[in-house]
């Protein structure tokens, strides 16, 4: 029986210094539709004619998500926003889906959080006191601080892998994750930065969650790199990265004329390795390099443990452009 899948892509030059987050779920649109109209957003990632030119750079985002074929009513258990905040900021978080045993919604705490840092970003032109009249700590272009103080804001209940990358108008590119949401930065057809994953053993990563116990902002693994323009940046949540071979992401944004295309490219390709039990992914790979595989007999046949892992499916896509 075929299955209709939820397809979601956007496109944004990133120029002007308001939020845009995206969210499958109704409450959360509607949350924000007012601001979002008072949000002046360029249709195209040409630079403003309103500037002179400038030695600066920004994203020209292109986005995709694909929920898992089982959550399709749901919307999914991923999140993410893209930002205008200086020179451009991204996050996805990933829903843990084991909190469904517990009769908690997975996709509400990824939400949420996501919705909190694209409020604060939005809000970092404007200072704010607390009552004593201490400036309460600001954002500044620092991924850390800002999964700290999403992290802080979220009441809902779950937990949630999540990366976040700011670019700032001089090209540095300023990234934070804690668990195994990735992002990659391919530049002139090659990959110069790759992010790893955080895993307490293989398929339990690293997560921010409502719980006492847990990893929190400290434990993020933290990087820069300095981008060029032309540079490409590839941000996903592990329905990407478990799917799709990093040679196969070179391969496919070579074959797409603009980032929206692309982003739509690598979440299909994704989706389509996510449910082929023969192809060997790197989920497969992973899994057997830690010891889980076919039984023994199976083996003396001279089968393996094979196939995707049908997961949401969340890609973001970066062309760093002149601003």
């Amino acid at each position: 029986m075929a299955i209709s899948l939820i397809r979601i892509s956007i496109s944004q030059c990133l120029s002007v210094s308001h939020p845009l987050i995206h969210s499958l779920r109704s409450s959360t649109l509607s949350s924000i539709d007012e601001s979002l109209r008072r949000k002046r957003l360029l249709s195209s990632c040409a630079p403003s004619q309103l500037n002179p030119i400038r030695s600066e750079v920004s994203f020209c985002v292109g986005t995709h998500l694909i929920p898992h074929p089982n959550k399709v009513e749901r919307g999914g258990e991923d999140a993410f926003f893209v930002s205008n905040y200086n020179g451009g900021a991204i996050a996805v978080a990933d829903g843990v889906s084991g909190w469904a045993e517990q009769n908690v919604d997975p996709s509400l705490f990824p939400k949420e959080l996501m919705a909190n840092a694209s409020n604060l970003v939005g809000d970092e032109e404007v200072v704010f006191f607390n009552s004593s009249m201490f400036p309460i700590e600001q954002v500044n272009n620092d991924p850390q601080i800002l999964l700290k103080k999403a992290h802080a804001a979220t009441s809902s209940i779950g937990s949630a892998t999540v990366i976040v990358a700011m670019l700032e108008r001089n090209g540095i590119l300023k990234i934070a994750s804690v668990g195994d949401c990735g992002l990659r930065v391919i530049r002139e057809g090659q990959i110069i930065l790759s992010t790893s994953p955080q895993e307490h053993y293989f398929d339990c990563p690293y997560q921010l969650s409502s719980e006492a116990v847990g990893q929190t902002y400290l434990d993020a693994m933290v990087s820069n790199v300095e981008l060029m323009e032309g540079d490409t940046i590839i941000m996903g949540s592990d329905g990407l990265f478990d799917n799709v071979f990093d040679h196969e992401i070179i391969s496919t944004i070579a074959r797409c004329r603009d980032v929206v295309e692309a982003a739509k490219a690598l979440a299909n390709l994704a989706s389509n390795h996510s449910m082929d039990s023969n192809f060997d992914s790197p989920y497969s790979l992973e899994a057997r390099s830690k010891g889980f595989d076919v039984p023994l007999w199976r083996k003396i046949l001279g089968m393996k443990l094979t196939g995707g892992k049908l997961d949401d499916i969340t890609v973001v896509v970066g062309l760093v452009v002149s601003s």
